[in-house]
């Protein structure tokens, strides 16, 4: 057998170590080795940079925000700015973002406390000011009253009435965004069924996502209201916070707000995504709607709450993810009565169909194909209606299917954006 004298691990290790770290650090490092720490630099090569840094289960950037998680723990402060400096000097694959390490920072606050985080933050600082120029970010002033959370934007209220509460995110990009967008909810929900949605949306959009009246945190009218109601009220919204025109992503109840919005108010609406929603219900269905708001009128939201899940989640659904649907179960019978009921007569009585015609928005329709409130004969008849509309049906999925294919709902949407 021959022998082959090219030491492959001592190699691996080193290639490793120069695509993490940089050449001009490794070749410094290694012109500085000397008869004391030789042996020390053959060793973290071959067990640190081959032996884990070699391994393919994560790829280097997640090894990178493990590293300084570490790194801050332990204090150990001149390796965490090595790692710090290389990071945001890596090739476009494994780089991370001065706001990447952030998140490793805030994480790193709650599980290894707020004094090293403290301090790790000031280290970062320091490197990210002398290398500002060469990766193009810029510290600026900020006052820590502005700030908010990301994964959920500011909040507020509309100064008009009925009160709408509302929340904000920005883009991440910190680009001006590429859209801005309104998601607005089913009936018995309110806007945190949107938060996945919103949070992957926002990455470089500006998102809005808003409480229909008598839902949430926004205010109840007495009284019932008209889907022509719920579409001023959103108009309302949009005007306070200058939006210009919007993307309009509604499901349900939320899609019939969408479809008033775009007759009445066309200059508000830049294209729209009518999710498991309709133009109009038979006589038939508009009977049982009535036959809804005497029941909960007399006997209260939770006696309805079984069986809105029953037509929100499909079989399967119900039984694979009980906690979810748990949820939203919480929230519909924990919604002001008066208010779904106000609600509830807006969406029984909904009726575009004849109006379609005069949509002039982009539209995407999507629905689920085991929708049984709004199936797809439903949304057929709405993309037909309104001129140039495309119809995508969502398998796997009943009437909330942006909760049941989460992944497919989003994808939908963002090639839809992409095209407009």
């Amino acid at each position: 057998m021959s022998y082959d004298p090219f030491d492959h691990q001592f190699a691996r290790g080193m290639h490793n170590r120069r695509t993490v770290l940089g050449d001009a650090w490794v070749d410094k490092s290694i012109a500085n080795a000397n008869s004391f720490t030789a042996e020390f630099q053959d060793m973290i090569t071959r067990n640190a940079w081959n032996d884990i840094w070699g391994r393919p289960g994560l790829d280097h950037k997640t090894r990178r925000t493990i590293v300084l998680a570490i790194t801050t723990a332990l204090g150990c402060w001149e390796e965490f700015e090595l790692h710090v400096r290389a990071a945001l000097l890596a090739p476009d694959d494994s780089r991370l973002a001065p706001d990447d390490i952030k998140e490793v920072l805030m994480q790193s606050a709650i599980y290894a406390g707020v004094p090293a985080a403290n301090t790790a933050f000031s280290h970062a600082q320091k490197i990210l000011r002398e290398l500002a120029p060469q990766i193009g970010y810029a510290l600026e002033p900020v006052s820590p009253a502005s700030v908010c959370h990301p994964g959920i934007g500011h909040e507020g209220r509309t100064t008009s009435l009925p009160a709408l509460h509302y929340s904000v995110r920005a883009p991440r990009s910190g680009k001006a965004p590429r859209h801005t967008v309104v998601l607005s909810h089913a009936l018995g929900c309110d806007l945190t069924m949107w938060d996945q949605l919103a949070n992957e949306l926002a990455a470089d959009c500006r998102v809005i996502a808003y409480d229909h009246r008598g839902h949430g945190s926004s205010d109840t009218l007495p009284g019932m209201a008209t889907m022509a109601d719920l579409a001023d009220d959103a108009a309302r919204l949009l005007r306070e916070l200058d939006s210009g025109p919007v993307v309009w992503i509604g499901l349900s109840m939320g899609g019939m707000a969408g479809q008033e919005l775009a007759l009445r108010h066309p200059s508000l609406v830049r294209a729209l995504v009518l999710a498991d929603t309709t133009s109009g219900y038979p006589e038939a269905v508009r009977a049982v709607w009535e036959q809804r708001i005497a029941t909960v009128r007399e006997q209260g939201m939770d006696v309805i709450g079984d069986a809105v899940m029953g037509r929100y989640f499909h079989d399967a659904f119900r039984a694979e993810h009980a906690p979810i649907v748990a949820r939203f179960r919480r929230r519909l019978v924990t919604t002001d009565a008066p208010g779904y009921i106000a609600c509830c007569n807006a969406v029984g009585n909904v009726d575009t169909i004849a109006r379609l015609g005069a949509i002039a928005a982009p539209t995407l329709v999507i629905v689920g194909e085991l929708d049984q409130g709004t199936p797809v004969a439903m949304a057929q008849q709405l993309a037909d209606g309104i001129p140039g509309a495309r119809l995508q049906v969502l398998a796997g999925a009943s009437h909330l299917s942006a909760i049941e294919q989460p992944q497919g709902f989003a994808a939908a949407i963002v090639r839809f954006l992409a095209n407009i």
